[in-house]
């Protein structure tokens, strides 16, 4: 089992940016592929990226194409989306997940394992 912790959340200004990391104990994150998903209050976990064990290969949901960008540094187990010109409609909470094969999916019953996630506050 993985327990994961994310942090970088907060408040920022439209068109601002914030980096949002997971780290991880337990075992390896290594083992795992990744995906970042958000809920906001009265709406379904939405899958936002994705990023494969070795880190080579990516997957983003179109609206946060462009702007977002997922990594992952294995020495330190810490998995990272960097979020850039942040809109309003990006406010939510934001958990990082861990699954095994296959590579990424954008249902969230697809994940074994969960962080307690990071609030982010986009203001207009």
């Amino acid at each position: 089992q993985v327990h994961m912790v994310e942090s970088g959340g907060g408040l920022v200004q439209a068109g601002g940016s914030l980096r949002l990391s997971c780290a991880a104990s337990g075992r390896t994150l290594s083992m795992y592929h990744m995906g970042w998903f958000r809920r906001s209050p009265g709406k379904e976990r939405e899958f936002v990226a994705a990023i494969s064990r070795s880190g080579d290969s990516t997957a983003y949901v179109d609206p946060v194409k462009g702007r977002f960008t997922t990594s992952r540094d294995n020495a330190k187990n810490t998995v990272y989306l960097q979020m850039n010109s942040l809109e309003p409609e990006d406010t939510s909470r934001y958990y990082c997940a861990a699954k095994n094969e296959p590579f990424w999916s954008v249902k969230y019953l697809d994940y074994d394992f969960w962080g307690q996630g990071t609030q982010v506050t986009v203001s207009s």
